[in-house]
């Protein structure tokens, strides 16, 4: 489920664009003052607020973006660990009434990971969440990072970007006013400064006033993502032990590692804020023990971002250090699942598999870090190119879907496709937005050299990720496929298939026909 190093073109550190870099870039026009003609690139809001079909459309257009940037990733062990509180969340939306049904079944709620390694999260329009491995790397429970989401689905279920795109529209006039004064100002007075102050003057009073509703939604936010995690059941130690983490980082005027403060600034009055609404005093609630399970998840974050070769080496050698020996039985699972990964990605099988190995008895007693040692394990095998390995790890009637998938692909690699095929069927048949699910049934109708369902799976896939150009010249690659079959003397054409992918190259042809008639982001 990992890619190894030798096939990863490398990247300088300066022209790394992480997805937080790329979002700022896309969301400029939503959250900054901007000039007329860069406000008509945007959904149109008419005289009120935006409606939720069009800030789906917005969020649509910018995951579009996301999912072909380099720094995404669909890693199926983190994206479950996340996914599954993100559900609790929504539920809990759900009954406190944050979540009307007309969001639930507009927006997209869907978490888009990225391999930086800066602790950040943010929302996007439509229900699409970024999220930093950073971030995961960092947080010491399931309770931390639940207190994070639920801050940045309120920005959501409040329609916040949609509020503040409103209120500008509103006071766009009111700056382009005092330009304009300020023009008449120079021209009256012969003094070029004089305009200059008026103008300037009309811009910082216009973004003072965005900046004070900004902090207005930072307060709503965290008064309804608290309330809303621990509806879910996640302890508010984990809201107090996260903002004793934000406000350490701010005190020391945030290094860099923390764009979560920047996007989400911790100023005094929401500090004061937080404090008395949750009574929850910094360093007064007992602190939540490290889970094994999250111990290792935090590992595999921080591995997956990529930190380089000489890193890798120092995670791999750690269990060998004495430090290891006088660390406590959650911190040495998270160390072997870091060494055993980082083995595996300098693709050294051999020290991967001892680690591993020493992994399962480590975690043996707890059946959640026994799960993903033994899924590491398989992991592992497949690397290596060892799929009769990972397949005898692996439970073909597995439901989970990172098991599935691992399943999946070891029985392609073993050219024995038949037992996972239907399971991954009815997979994407209730989530056909899961590309990646969608290429391993592809993968496997190639390895069953079914060549028009493995072209159509990968069609699939390309529309998941709203790439509809590359979906739709998929497609006609099937038809082709087809036409040339029923040309063929013994060659036989499935006419159902033919059938969906007919219906499926006319739906998707009018999505191309929509999307380019879409105004640019940028």
């Amino acid at each position: 489920m990992t890619s190894s190093p030798d096939s990863i073109p490398a990247r300088h550190p300066s022209t790394r664009r992480p997805l937080r870099v790329l979002c700022a870039a896309l969301l400029v026009a939503a959250q900054l003052a901007l000039p007329a003609p860069a406000l008509a690139q945007l959904p149109s809001m008419g005289d009120g607020e935006m409606t939720a079909a069009a800030e789906r459309h917005l969020g649509d257009q910018i995951a579009r973006e996301l999912y072909r940037d380099p720094d995404y990733l669909d890693d199926p062990v983190l994206v479950e660990y996340v996914n599954d509180i993100w559900q609790k969340l929504l539920a809990a939306a759900r009954v406190r009434g944050e979540l009307t049904p007309e969001l639930d079944e507009r927006f997209a709620w869907t978490i888009l990971l990225g391999r930086d390694r800066n602790i950040n999260a943010f929302a996007l329009p439509g229900g699409y969440l970024g999220v930093n491995l950073g971030l995961i790397a960092v947080v010491g429970s399931r309770d931390e990072l639940a207190t994070v989401l639920g801050h940045e689905m309120s920005h959501v279920t409040q329609r916040h970007i949609a509020r503040m795109m409103a209120k500008q529209n509103k006071q766009l006039p009111l700056m382009l006013a005092g330009m304009i004064l300020g023009v008449i100002a120079a021209s009256k007075s012969r003094s070029p400064d004089a305009g200059q102050a008026v103008m300037m003057g009309s811009q910082a009073a216009f973004m003072q006033n965005q900046l004070s509703f900004s902090r207005d939604m930072e307060r709503e936010a965290d008064r309804i993502g608290f309330s809303v995690m621990t509806q879910a059941g996640y302890a508010p130690q984990g809201a107090a032990s996260m903002f004793e983490k934000l406000q350490y980082a701010s005190r020391l005027n945030d290094n860099g590692s923390y764009p979560y403060l920047r996007s989400h600034p911790l100023t005094g009055e929401r500090i004061a804020d937080m404090q008395s609404r949750f009574q929850m005093q910094p360093g007064t609630m007992k602190p939540i023990p490290l889970a094994m399970d999250h111990a290792m998840i935090a590992s595999r974050a921080r591995v997956l971002t990529r930190p380089g070769v000489d890193v890798l080496r120092q995670w791999a050698d750690a269990p060998s250090s004495g430090e290891f020996a006088r660390s406590s039985p959650a911190q040495q699972a998270g160390t072997l699942y870091a060494a055993a990964l980082s083995a595996s990605e300098l693709r050294d099988f051999k020290a991967a598999r001892a680690l591993a190995q020493q992994l399962q008895t480590r975690v043996a007693a707890d059946p959640a870090a026994a799960r993903l040692a033994r899924l590491l394990a398989a992991e592992i095998e497949l690397a290596a190119g060892a799929a009769p390995a990972a397949t005898a790890l692996l439970n073909q009637k597995a439901t989970d879907r990172p098991e599935m998938l691992l399943a999946a692909q070891a029985a392609a690699a073993t050219r024995n496709p038949a037992p996972m095929i239907q399971p991954m069927r009815d997979w994407v048949a209730t989530r056909p937005r899961d590309a990646t699910a969608w290429r391993t049934l592809g993968n496997l109708y190639g390895a069953q050299n079914d060549t028009l369902r493995a072209i159509r799976a990968d069609a699939e896939a390309n529309v998941a990720t709203l790439d509809y150009p590359a979906a739709r010249d998929r497609l006609k690659a099937a038809q082709d496929l087809i036409r040339n079959n029923a040309q063929t003397p013994g060659m036989s054409v499935d006419h159902y298939e033919a059938s969906i992918i007919d219906t499926r190259a006319r739906a998707v042809d009018a999505l191309v026909k929509e999307q380019a008639a879409e105004p640019p982001l940028r």
